[in-house]
């Protein structure tokens, strides 16, 4: 909307000529025009190298701007970025990263640096190869049938409400990343969860059987859930492979370098 790019140019004209700015890239609402009238606009603020290590050092990795210069409730949303951390994004960030940048326009740049350097790297973190997406499907598969066939059965029989709502949710988020997943979404994050599931195709039943999950966790609902998912995909997941997929993705994920794959 017209306020929202008024107060990006004033932002980008404030910023434009401090020492290592490179570039100021819009994502968000602002980027993907679903912007209310009194949204936020989300920027990521790209610096050199040299800039961003002294920001972080002194601990600024995201701050607000413009805080209601620009019209009711307006702010700048500011998140710092540099190529190096780009380049790294492409290679390893988590979906809440990569779908940040989906839709991202690019508000200002130095010189070639958009086409040379920046445009390519979002594009890079925006896609994932196919052969991530088919091992995402089968991680996120194990995690339903652990979380459902086994940690959610163990609260039943303990009468344990924690373990049971922690099963259940747990549950209901590997099944709805599955279902991104076999449909190549970025999942931008946990308050996306519920419309995403219901944005993808998914089979008949599947919507209702995720959402009973969600509001009423037991063995039942948990079973139809992963019915649903096995005659989805083809096959009932070998239980051995299932552990073995748990653990190295959850509880052996510190010692493969990454995080536990909730957090991918």
């Amino acid at each position: 909307m017209e306020q929202q790019e008024r107060a990006l140019v004033a932002y980008v004209d404030a910023v434009r000529d401090e020492p290592g700015t490179l570039a100021v890239v819009v994502v968000g609402s602002v980027a993907r025009g679903t912007e209310r009238p009194d949204s936020d606009v989300d920027v990521y603020l790209v610096v050199d190298d040299q800039r961003f290590a002294a920001e972080t050092a002194a601990g600024r990795f995201a701050w607000t701007d413009r805080a209601g210069l620009d019209y009711p409730g307006s702010y700048i949303d500011v998140k710092l970025v540099s190529p190096s951390y780009l380049e790294a994004a492409a290679r390893d960030a988590d979906d809440p990263t990569r779908a940040s940048f989906e839709g991202a326009r690019i508000a200002h740049a130095k010189g070639g640096f958009a086409a040379e350097r920046l445009a390519p790297l979002i594009e890079m973190i925006t896609t994932l190869p196919e052969p991530v997406w088919a091992e995402r499907i089968r991680s996120f598969r194990a995690q339903a049938h652990l979380y459902g066939g086994y940690f959610l059965a163990q609260a039943i029989d303990r009468n344990d409400p924690f373990l049971r709502r922690h099963a259940g949710i747990h549950l209901a988020l590997a099944a709805a990343r599955a279902a991104l997943a076999a449909n190549r979404t970025l999942m931008r994050g946990p308050k996306y969860i519920s419309a995403l599931v219901r944005a993808v195709p998914t089979p008949d039943g599947f919507v209702d059987a995720w959402q009973n999950v969600v509001d009423a966790p037991d063995v039942q609902s948990a079973e139809v859930l992963l019915g649903l998912l096995d005659e989805w995909f083809g096959d009932e997941i070998d239980p051995d492979d299932a552990l073995s997929l748990f653990i190295r993705d959850n509880e052996l994920a510190w010692l493969r370098g990454t995080v536990p794959a909730e957090f991918w």
